[in-house]
């Protein structure tokens, strides 16, 4: 049966068939890459499922398309460092396009109910049961990430008044830093042994520390580059406040959240104690007398 199409529906059935091989691609060479066998075959049947579209799509359009190879280069590098969910759903974001088309399309067109239906469903039920090691300790990372924000970004604005030199802050902040990580790791160590499923407790503590140093690292820096300590203060909340943009944005991909609200409340606190510590560090100066 022929089906009458215009020609802009035609171009965008051009579209979303070059988007269709293209994810065929990007899937297929994952699954080559995951050592997880659950992993590898759940990516295998999505490929399989991308390229059936691709030539239910073929139908009408009569050509065969080609995919886009920098983008199965950039999302096959995005899935391998930031984890094959985040990479997926980053890469689904795009589809909603082709998605909306294939909805409208499937209420005059029935090969197109089946293509819409699995877009909407099945393809994100099997991108649900995808094993990731790094999504189960999410938790520890939020809490080591949170904590290193929050606690560290007040510290260090509390010693740029009191000290009110940028080398002195940039010691006491990798001391405390250090301190506080290992501190926050033990502590989540010793919480996971008291769980009922104990056995990923060393691997729980160790996302807490990592993710505590890594953000200490990046805090600390702006004092180790720069003299002026006040000019070293506004780096290190540019940085706190673009820890907080990417680490929001990572986790209401991977685990579809919402990025504002996260955001705002994340950024408010981190940036509230800042402040609260900045004129605690200018009254205890004052009270103690010191003069450095």
């Amino acid at each position: 049966m022929t089906h009458k199409i215009g020609s802009d529906t035609m171009k965008s059935l051009q579209k979303a068939q070059k988007n269709e091989i293209t994810e065929h691609h990007i899937y297929l060479k994952l699954s080559s890459y995951i050592k997880n066998k659950h992993n590898s075959n759940i990516l295998k049947q999505i490929a399989q499922d991308e390229l059936r579209h691709h030539d239910e799509l073929k139908k009408f359009t009569g050509t065969d398309m080609k995919p886009n190879i920098l983008k199965i280069y950039f999302y096959t590098f995005i899935s391998l460092v930031f984890g094959i969910t985040f990479g997926i759903k980053l890469m689904e974001r795009g589809e909603e396009s082709s998605e909306k088309l294939y909805r409208e399309l499937a209420g005059n067109i029935e090969e197109f109910k089946k293509v819409a239906n699995e877009e909407d469903n099945h393809e994100k039920e099997l991108v649900e049961i995808i094993e990731e090691e790094r999504l189960k300790f999410i938790g520890s990372m939020v809490l080591g990430l949170n904590d290193a924000l929050v606690e560290l970004t007040g510290t260090l604005a509390g010693l740029t008044f009191a000290l009110k030199n940028a080398r002195l802050i940039a010691l006491a902040g990798i001391i405390t830093g250090i301190a506080a990580s290992l501190s926050m790791a033990a502590s989540e160590y010793l919480s996971a042994r008291t769980e009922q499923d104990n056995t990923h407790a060393l691997k729980s503590s160790l996302y807490t520390g990592g993710a505590y140093v890594l953000t200490v690292t990046f805090l600390v820096l702006p004092y180790l580059v720069f003299s002026n300590y006040v000019v070293s203060l506004v780096f290190t909340i540019l940085a706190a406040i673009f820890i907080i943009l990417i680490f929001n944005f990572y986790i209401s991909v991977a685990k579809d959240l919402s990025f504002k609200e996260r955001f705002f409340e994340m950024a408010g606190i981190s940036l509230g104690v800042a402040a609260i510590s900045f004129i605690i560090g200018h009254f205890v100066r004052m009270f103690l007398g010191v003069d450095i």
